[in-house]
């Protein structure tokens, strides 16, 4: 049997709040959760992987907007056209990778610029 998760459990799994799950029920782009007899919400593995898709796409600069279109395509098997999504997203998360290179590259010369600065002034370095 598939393991199921409380609200709290998958809200700890997953980083997002109980708001924002409810929510992201709300708008469509997590499936309704079953009840238990108690009336509390049961999430299964589904939920909590999609959760974790949803948190990967929006650390790396999807908008919600544009998860939300994925999903609906998704959910259609428009297999063309979530394709299209999720390369056009691979090539902005490689141009930010290659933006951050760029700016680590710079950091880095800096600090050996600082480093050496102290050295000369007599703050240590090495």
């Amino acid at each position: 049997m598939e393991p199921t998760f409380s609200i709290a459990e998958i809200s700890q799994k997953s980083g997002f709040s109980y708001d924002t799950i409810r929510y992201y029920v709300k708008i469509g782009l997590l499936p309704s959760a079953k009840r238990k007899e108690n009336g509390h919400r049961e999430y299964g593995r589904a939920h909590l992987e999609r959760l974790i898709f949803i948190s990967h796409l929006k650390r790396t600069g999807m908008p919600l907007k544009e998860i939300e279109r994925y999903m609906s395509l998704a959910s259609t098997h428009n297999y063309e056209n979530c394709y299209s999504v999720l390369y056009e997203h691979k090539l902005h998360i490689e141009s930010q990778m290659a933006e951050m290179k760029t700016t680590l590259e710079v950091v880095n010369y800096k600090l050996l610029h600082f480093k050496d600065l102290m050295k000369q002034s007599g703050l240590g370095g090495d």
